[in-house]
């Protein structure tokens, strides 16, 4: 079902608050936002960011944001309806050609996703996101560039785990799960008290055959954000992929 009733704006703020209040409000909500989007909680970040843009329709963090919320979502379809809704408002934002660009490569457009990985570096776009996104691009069409990119994101951001988790979380999508660890290491090393670091080590370890040592991380994730639904879920998951050969064992026992 389309989340696309949820995404519009109400656009009443304007006639009930004056500026200053209506300012306040955007930047509350976008906080909320962003910490929504940092714990994997990408469904009420959607919810918040359509909030920051009742109070400012013209705020692009709160558009990318969306786009970047569908994306990690996996509804890329959507992203990239919503992507074009807001370039319509906000033509030549760096952080949406980019965020549309991901949506097009997830999509398999990769030519029409470079193009804009272009533009949003043409726009002057040197942020961590912009070259975060470029190297999810590079990445879809198996280019070898996409080492640099995220280099490039990290060094833009020193020391800051979220953008560490997020190319770790790119990585992870295309199946670099090496690569994938080493940086959801790092984000643990940056920030050891943030769930989603471990969730994300977690999931790399699983990937690559290394199934208790995912369990001690998703403990680990799960002793952090105990009512977490993703955490409770991987083990769960875990635990039934466990059962199974058990129970093989039982039998061949019976069997002998």
């Amino acid at each position: 079902m389309s989340r696309f009733g949820n995404l519009e704006l109400e656009g009443g703020a304007s006639e009930l608050q004056p500026e200053s209040r209506q300012n306040q409000d955007a930047s509350r909500w976008l906080v909320e936002a962003e910490t929504a989007f940092g714990q994997m909680e990408f469904e009420s970040a959607l919810r918040f960011y359509a909030r920051v843009l009742e109070f400012d329709a013209n705020q692009s963090t709160a558009w990318a944001g969306q786009v970047r919320a569908l994306i990690e979502l996996g509804e890329f379809r959507e992203a990239q309806v919503w992507a074009d809704k807001a370039l319509e408002r906000l033509p030549t934002s760096p952080e949406l050609l980019a965020a549309k660009g991901v949506a097009l490569a997830r999509l398999g457009d990769l030519d029409s996703a470079l193009a804009l990985s272009d533009a949003s570096l043409e726009e002057r776009g040197d942020t961590p996101y912009i070259w975060l996104a470029r190297g999810d691009v590079l990445l879809a069409r198996k280019e070898g560039r996409a080492e640099f990119c995220f280099e490039r994101a990290c060094s833009l951001a020193p020391r800051n785990a979220l953008i560490v988790w997020l190319a770790g979380r790119i990585r992870h999508y295309y199946d670099q799960f090496a690569a994938a660890l080493k940086l959801a290491q790092t984000a643990v090393e940056l920030d050891a008290g943030r769930f989603a670091h471990w969730v994300l080590m977690g999931d790399c370890q699983l990937a690559l055959g290394w199934s208790e040592n995912a369990r001690r991380s998703w403990i680990q994730a799960e002793q952090l954000a105990p009512r977490s639904d993703a955490v409770s879920r991987r083990l769960l998951q875990l635990d039934r992929r466990g059962l199974v050969p058990k129970l093989l064992g039982k039998v061949r026992d019976l069997l002998r």
